[in-house]
């Protein structure tokens, strides 16, 4: 920012802590140790803030000390993660696989060791709603990201209050940002494409967990397109899944002991969900794509090497994990300037990948797009 004085000459403000962490591309902490001595930072991060000091002019000032003091370099991260019923046979060890949160951690790891930051990961199970350990989490972290819903929007602001937030697949409040994919999108280009393409009549959604902001979403968005293009719509409880592959089976195999008619496709709330349809159908001789179709979401990597290979809607899974940590670390620095991007709601594309499962022709290798 460039000002001027009582003459009409410009002035311009002496650089910061924070001007000297984005030149060297560091954190404000890890500033503070190289200039401080302390905990003998990295030769490669001395240099480049050495570097960054002398190119910018940069003297420290008490504040800017007290401030860095102040950091821990540590991010809390809290899972959602449900006690999943005893399960035998093929999905006996799925807990034990690499999840969806798995994968989004992964994309926090990646910057969090940019910035020389530590991740503490705490698990909650899916109906731990009090809060407490999350509360407590939050005084041991500079700032804290939270999976699906483990908050109301109360607890949400008050949290807000006392450290930065950042969600994931929930709803940004006045004291938190969120970060998700676009669930209505993809999941109405998904129906368009059954409904449109292969003109199938009737389509059912099996959901993940009931009350989860992405499941909602996602099953607002089948329904609405689904009437929109005269869709037999098909859902209720005894189409309730629990976002893994086990819960998939177990509705599937519920439904055809009762003896109901099964839709032309099922819509899945994730891929895991549907690898258990897949699974299960098997099982009962029913042909995939050719007497049911199934489509997935999230498209996991196995999602390309089943049999059928799976039609899934793609969200960049590790680009929600990296968003969202250099959305708090955004967030930590500017805590001391009041800045903070609060009550925003970064929404990621997503891109529906047409596969065989639900009938279309195999794509030639190498001819699935990325996203952008």
């Amino acid at each position: 920012m460039v000002t001027t004085d009582n003459n009409g000459a410009t002035v311009t403000p002496p650089p910061t802590i924070y001007d000297v962490a984005r030149a060297a591309g560091v954190s404000i902490a890890s500033v503070s140790r190289v200039l401080n001595g302390q905990r003998n930072p990295r030769e490669e991060t001395r240099d480049r803030v050495l570097r960054a000091v002398a190119e910018l002019g940069f003297v420290p000032d008490g504040a800017a000390r007290a401030l860095s003091a102040r950091l821990k370099e540590v991010v809390g991260v809290v899972v959602r993660r449900p006690q999943l019923l005893p399960t035998e046979g093929v999905f006996a060890d799925e807990d034990e696989n690499l999840q969806f949160p798995d994968m989004i951690n992964r994309g926090m790891e990646f910057v969090a060791q940019r910035y020389g930051y530590d991740l503490l990961i705490r698990s909650v199970d899916l109906h731990e709603s009090d809060g407490r350990r999350i509360f407590a989490l939050a005084r041991k972290s500079d700032g804290l990201i939270l999976h699906d819903q483990v908050l109301s929007a109360d607890q949400l602001t008050r949290l807000g209050r006392q450290v930065p937030v950042v969600t994931l697949a929930a709803t940004p409040t006045p004291t938190t940002v969120n970060v998700r994919s676009d669930n209505q999108a993809g999941m109405r280009e998904l129906v368009r494409h059954l409904a449109g393409e292969h003109g199938y009549g009737s389509i059912a959604y099996l959901g993940g967990h009931w009350d989860s902001p992405d499941n909602v979403a996602r099953f607002e968005a089948a329904a609405q397109q689904a009437a929109e293009s005269g869709l037999e719509f098909v859902h209720g409880p005894q189409w309730q899944g629990n976002y893994c592959a086990a819960g998939g089976a177990r509705v599937i195999e519920g439904l055809l002991a009762d003896g109901s008619d099964l839709p032309r496709a099922i819509v899945c709330a994730n891929d895991q969900t549907a690898i258990g349809v897949l699974y299960a159908l098997g099982q009962h001789g029913i042909d995939v794509p050719g007497q049911v179709a199934v489509t997935g979401f999230d498209d996991i990597p196995v999602a390309r090497h089943l049999s059928p290979r799976l039609t899934s809607v793609r969200q960049p899974i590790q680009d929600l994990g990296a968003t969202a940590f250099e959305t708090l670390h955004a967030m930590i620095s500017q805590a001391a300037r009041d800045q903070q991007p609060r009550g925003r709601d970064i929404v990621l594309p997503t891109r529906l990948n047409r596969r065989e499962s639900c009938g279309c022709s195999p794509e030639r290798p190498g001819t699935e797009g990325l996203l952008p």
